[in-house]
């Protein structure tokens, strides 16, 4: 990316941002939860425990099953936390940007345990409507309900970071996924109480995998395209070139790359063309700050060359 060996027999003034930290973000809000996803982690095991004892004494297999579900929870909940924590590290000869990209590998993995999580809930689904077995609706919906409140609670705290960065969000999911999935098993086990129509119960589990697939699947394709160093979403390529191009003295703009170094902090590298001569150093912190301000791009090394005229034209990419 910025690895680039250009023979133009240009002169070259460089900015990076790994040097001069004015303007930098390095404190993402994903360091504020670190007391949501230890409340959320002790409350879904706690749980899962009364889950898996209830599911025994009621003889509920579809207990059982959620109580598993809910393991693959905390384990997406532990891997974001994990993540976060390896993301604050400093960095290393070896790994000149710390660990921030684990966090970028642990969105991923929250939404593959996700769509796991999915497919345990449609094969149990599937299984009880061909095998139907008999449920103590009142245990069923009693545990339930516990659950709507545990996962609800849990929901909560991640909700404000939650479109900040990625694994909030997973988290977020996660939890408010839960709740969906005990808020319908609640209605299913009052319903087969009163009528005794043990197929409700399957028909509304496979409703709600379809809604919480629905819910995952931009989770998965925004982590997915994190992973692969594509442009955050949230920033207009386009526009950044054309910010660049309108700062004084800068006639040409190639060889821009954006991509994110985690899920909260953003990189870029570009050359500006700038026959007129060198800008200086204040030049170069300014065009930094616009990125910053404008884009949220934290990190930015810029390269400028005092000739290239006869450089490429494209906005991005080699």
């Amino acid at each position: 990316m910025a690895g680039h060996s250009h023979h133009h027999g240009h002169s070259h003034g460089h900015s990076h941002g790994g040097h001069s930290h004015a303007g930098h973000d390095h404190g993402p809000p994903a360091e504020g939860h670190d007391r949501a996803f230890a409340i959320g982690i002790t409350l879904n095991l706690a749980f899962i425990v009364g889950e898996v004892v209830f599911g025994l004494i009621a003889g509920s297999v579809a207990l059982l099953a959620d109580a598993g579900h809910n393991l693959s929870d905390v384990l997406g909940l532990g891997a974001a936390w994990a993540a976060i924590a390896l993301g604050r590290r400093a960095a290393s000869k070896r790994f000149t940007y710390g660990l921030k990209g684990s966090t970028i590998l642990a969105a991923l993995l929250n939404a593959l345990l996700l769509l796991v999580a999915l497919g345990a809930i449609v094969l149990e689904a599937v299984q009880r409507i061909a095998a139907p077995a008999p449920v103590d609706g009142p245990i069923v919906a009693l545990v339930a309900g516990a659950g709507i409140v545990v996962n609800g609670a849990t929901a909560l705290l991640f909700m404000r970071g939650r479109k900040d960065d990625l694994n909030i969000r997973g988290a977020y999911l996660h939890m408010a996924s839960d709740a969906i999935v005990s808020a319908g098993v609640v209605v299913s086990g009052l319903v087969i109480w009163v009528s005794g129509a043990t197929w409700i119960d399957p028909i509304v589990s496979i409703m709600i995998a379809v809604l919480i697939f629905w819910q995952t699947w931009g989770l998965l394709r925004e982590s997915v395209e994190m992973a692969l160093a594509a442009v955050p979403r949230s920033i207009d390529s386009d526009a950044v070139w054309e910010e660049l191009r309108e700062l004084p003295g800068v006639v040409l703009v190639h060889h821009v790359h954006i991509w994110p170094m985690s899920t909260t902090e953003t990189v870029l590298t570009a050359h500006l063309v700038m026959p007129g001569g060198h800008p200086g150093d204040a030049f170069l912190e300014q065009a930094r700050g616009m990125l910053k301000q404008r884009f949220g791009i934290g990190h930015a090394t810029l390269q400028v060359e005092l000739a290239g005229a006869d450089a490429p034209a494209a906005r991005l990419g080699c």
